[in-house]
């Protein structure tokens, strides 16, 4: 994105030592405009660049990236506190997939995913997303928290895969893990602030109890959760039980990405009465509702819009409802727009 950037990587042991070997130095043969990618490895960097930045007070001088996300913005906050933009980058979009003249059935995108590694070298996504889990829970998490027995973290991850697009209810989910539903939501805290999973809150209109009321669990990487359940082709994704639950993730992530992509806040939520009435997913549009219904299959059915033409029943201030589904767009049906998943980033963004 930003071509006329120069590029340093502070993965590369010998440019972290340039650094420490000569920092003036180091800054003086990458100048600005620059981008240093996994600048948590070298948190003293930052300070430097703050005496450069306040000098100089010219916007966009240097981009910092980083992929220990915690670590990073504490060390971010901490040196350069008012003089930086937070962007969130999660793994590619659908949309950025499709520009990037990538075209893949729906099990393929759920099983392949977004790591980008994935589709420019093509890497078979079983050992990827593998060796991506598993450097994070060996690297990043020893790093940030002291767990002692990490098989019990690993299963905890495992059991939220099997619960994709679920409410997960961590007090029975304690006894099958074996640590206390305390440790659980600590967990589950740790896996959200490091972008592995993402909680959607229920809507209400007293925003208040959209904050206290229990939240489904996704994760930021599909092809994380083929690969945490031992899915390893498109044809075993079509026929896994819990295809329209992954789904169901795919779409909410893509609309997240969406959001992020386009400078916004997440601004997304889920709907559930007392009665077990559901909306899969609803856009605060302006503090307007918009309902979402997703759907795994193919071919449309008139069945498949019923629950959002009754969300739009109840809120009468309810904005357009829309289904989502694996088909083609059909334009507007019984009051109702029918869109294919691959269009979800005009659906959030109009």
């Amino acid at each position: 994105m930003y071509p006329e950037y120069d590029y340093v990587s502070l993965e590369n042991y010998n440019e972290r030592q340039r650094f420490y070997d000569d920092p003036v130095g180091f800054l003086a043969l990458h100048p600005a405009p620059c981008i240093f990618d996994e600048v948590q490895n070298t948190p003293e960097l930052l300070s430097y660049l703050q005496g450069i930045v306040d000098e100089k007070d010219t916007p966009g001088m240097y981009i910092l990236t980083g992929s220990v996300q915690m670590e990073l913005q504490e060390k971010v906050t901490q040196s350069l506190a008012g003089r930086t933009g937070f962007v969130d980058l999660l793994p590619l979009s659908l949309h950025e997939l499709q520009q990037a003249g990538i075209s893949l059935s729906r099990d393929e995108y759920m099983l392949l995913g977004g790591l980008p590694r994935v589709h420019v070298q093509q890497i078979d996504p079983v050992n990827a997303y593998s060796d991506y889990f598993r450097s994070y829970v060996e690297r990043d998490i020893r790093q940030l928290v002291n767990i002692r027995n990490l098989s019990e973290f690993e299963l905890f991850v495992r059991l939220l895969a099997a619960r994709v697009g679920q409410v997960v209810n961590l007090s029975a989910m304690a006894g099958e893990v074996g640590v206390s539903s305390t440790t659980l939501r600590e967990w589950l805290t740790l896996l959200e602030a490091s972008y592995i999973v993402f909680t959607l809150h229920p809507y209400y209109k007293n925003f208040g109890k959209r904050l206290t009321k229990t939240p489904k669990i996704y994760f930021t990487e599909p092809g994380l959760v083929a690969s945490l359940l031992g899915i390893e082709t498109p044809a075993q994704m079509g026929r896994d039980p819990l295809v329209g639950n992954m789904f169901e993730n795919l779409v909410v992530l893509e609309a997240l990405k969406s959001r992020f992509n386009a400078g916004r806040r997440s601004n997304l939520y889920f709907f559930r009465d007392t009665k077990g009435f559901e909306i899969d997913l609803i856009l605060d549009e302006q503090r307007l509702p918009r309902p979402v219904e997703i759907k795994s299959t193919h071919t449309y059915d008139s069945n498949l819009t019923r629950n959002v033409r009754q969300f739009e029943f109840m809120l009468p201030d309810a904005l357009t409802p829309h289904l989502v589904y694996a088909g083609a767009p059909m334009g507007c049906v019984q009051g109702v727009k029918v869109e294919s998943y691959l269009n979800m980033y005009h659906v959030v963004n109009g």
